[in-house]
Formats: C-alpha cells, structure tokens, sequence
C-alpha cells in the first residue's frame, strides 16, 4: 500500500514534473527525501530565490515545481505576481500548510490563518488539501497550472500525512573537508559605463542566451543589439541570476546573466545556489557601479564595503574575474567565465522604454531557443 508521500511523488511523476525546488518543514520531513529519489532537486536557501530559479527553468523547457513550508510565501507575493503572473509562468507549489491544524507554535498562527485570504486577494490561485482522500485535487491544480500558464498553491494540511509509514531519514554530519580560499583584488577608478559594457557583451555573444536585470540594464541592451534570445526582464529585483540558473540547468546553451550590485545584493542567494550547482553553462555578469542605477543612483554598499567578487568565490564560483576595460571583458566573455565583476562608473543611458510586453518577450525567447 502506498503511503502518501508516494502518492505525491506519483502524482508529480504522471504530470511529467523533472525539477523540485524545495526548502524543508517539519511536517514534511518523510516527503522531501522521496522526492529527491525520483525528481532532480535543487534545495534552497531562500524561496524567492526558487520563483526565479523556477521561471528559468520553465523557460528553458521544464516543468518545475515548489515544495516549501507555507510561511515562505509571505517572501514570494510580489515576485509571484511580477514575474509569474505578469509573463505568465506557471507554478505548481506544494505548501505544507503550517498554523491551522494541530499547531503548537503561536508564531504560525498569524500568517497561517489568513493565508488563503492573502492569495486570495493577490489574485493567485489556490487549493486546499485538508485529508489524504482529497489528494487527487494535487494532479488537477498542477494541470490548471500549466494550461493556465499562472501559479497556483496547493496548501496541504499536516493531517494528510498522519498515520504515514514513510521513514525519515537520519541526519547528514559535516564532511571533513579543507577549505582553501586565496583572495587579493583591486579596484581600480571605473572607466567603462554599463552601456559601455553591455555593448561589449552585445558584441561577443553569437546565439546564447541572455537574461538582463530589470530597469535601465534591459533598455540599454534593447536598444544597443535586440535578439529574441534576449530575455528582458520588466520587475521581480533580485531574480536575473536566479532565472539565469534555471535555464543553464535545464538546457545546453550557454547563459549570461546581466546583473547588478544593487540586485545581487537583494538576492546573494542566487551566488549561493550557482555555487552549490555548479552549472558550466551560466556566466554572471555583475555590472557593480556601486549604485541603484534605475532608482537615481543612491550609493549600495560595494562602494567601500563589499566586494561581489570576493563574495562569489565565497559562495564556492571559483571561476571568476575582476575587469575594468572593454578588452578584459570581452576576453572574459571569450573564455565564458563564472563571475565577471565588471568595475563601472554610476552612469545611466536615455532609452526609451522596451516597446514589447511581458508575455511577447516570453514568447519570441522561448521559440528562439527552442528552434
């Protein structure tokens, strides 16, 4: 007889689901393990790293889901609503439905009772799985989801898994390992502007794929060398990178990232997530002029405190390059580095506003890619 753990992983199975995003709760400790056994997971460290993360994917040709705690939806809302329902995205996410049934923790309390009332009211669909007879609806809102081509949460009561046999597993001790890190980098007074330097990636990358941060970044490279493989992105700060892995992991071309200090520094977890996987198609490169450039050009903290080079090898992207000319990165690019920390001055570049919508710039990257 199966448990319901294994009547999840079925059900995700016959929907042709090939990617999990996950972050763990105690409530569905036995499930995580099961599903990692039958579906490539990538373990996060921060759900609205995984939207991203997700949307690549889905780009690239997937079919991704998310299996979090339901808390970590109170850090998804805007990006689900930027990103997923603005370009149409769809989203199966699996929530273990926490402060409703049987809960002993007071801080979930909150949250948990008006979550079906804040989904409600942003306009995401959802479903409520409060039994194990009612596990059926799971296939039908993953189905909805990716014909409706818009996210849909599907909170599952900790009740549905009472009584289950499903073993958990014991827990992973630290691996003896060395730890070697050498660091010596220069910042040198920035020469390039970003447009000088998206001009330079505009000019090196033939038929790649690349996912360009929101605002200013994305209308400068509009308007220097538009392509349909050109993925714009329109909100969701903090995402580019994270969709850039998405799509490195599901498909073979290879991905640049334009990003930013203000962006990656909203989302590090992104670095973080690239370090761990690994992928050898995926180049960030982070225009770092030490300035939130769409928002008037106040000062981040890469002016005099951090160094977003330093913290990629920290993330474990030993692959990485500080430049400061037009020919260092272009040999940057030629060599498909990592991490390309690009040292830029706080300039921003009149373009007018990409003359496409959200779901036209999904459309044309998807069949460009896939052609």
């Amino acid at each position: 007889m199966q448990t319901p753990e294994e009547k999840v992983v079925d059900i995700l199975k016959n929907n042709r689901i090939d990617i999990a995003a996950t972050l763990p709760c105690d409530r569905i400790k036995a499930l995580l393990p099961i599903i990692a056994r039958n579906i490539k997971t990538i373990p996060l460290t921060r759900e609205e790293n995984g939207i991203g993360i997700c949307a690549g994917a889905y780009l690239g040709g997937g079919r991704p889901v998310m299996v979090i705690q339901s808390t970590g939806i109170g850090n998804m809302i805007n990006a689900l609503l930027s990103l997923n329902l603005t370009y149409g995205i769809p989203l199966p996410i699996i929530a273990s439905w926490r402060g409703v049934y049987k809960e002993s923790i007071e801080a979930q309390w909150q949250f948990g009772k008006k979550l079906p009332a804040i989904l409600e009211a942003s306009g995401i669909n959802f479903t409520v799985i409060e039994s194990l007879i009612e596990i059926d609806k799971l296939d039908e809102a993953i189905k909805e989801s990716f014909v409706c081509s818009h996210p849909h949460v599907i909170l599952i009561s900790p009740a549905v898994w009472e009584g289950s046999t499903s073993e958990v597993p014991k827990p992973v001790e630290i691996c003896a390992r060395n730890v070697d890190l050498t660091f010596s980098g220069t910042i040198l007074k920035p020469v390039l502007t970003r447009y000088d330097a998206i001009k330079v990636i505009a000019e090196n990358i033939a038929d790649d794929l690349i996912v360009a941060n929101l605002g200013i970044p994305s209308k400068e490279l509009f308007e220097i060398k538009d392509r349909k493989l050109n993925f714009y992105m329109l909100g969701s700060m903090g995402l580019a990178s994270s969709i850039g892995l998405g799509l490195a992991l599901v498909q073979k071309k290879h991905v640049y990232v334009i990003d930013g200090d203000g962006s990656l520094l909203m989302n590090p977890n992104a670095i973080i997530s690239m370090g761990a996987l690994d992928p050898r198609n995926l180049t960030i490169i982070a225009i770092d002029n030490a300035a939130y450039g769409s928002t008037g050009n106040q000062e981040t903290c890469t002016q005099s405190q951090v160094d977003l080079e330093l913290l990629a090898k920290g993330c474990g992207i030993l692959d990485t390059v500080k430049v400061h000319t037009a020919d260092e990165l272009g040999k940057a690019l030629e060599r498909k580095t990592g991490f390309i920390h690009v040292i830029a001055r706080p300039v921003n570049a009149k373009c007018p506003e990409i003359p496409l919508s959200a779901k036209e710039i999904r459309d044309r990257f998807i069949e460009a890619m896939r052609k």
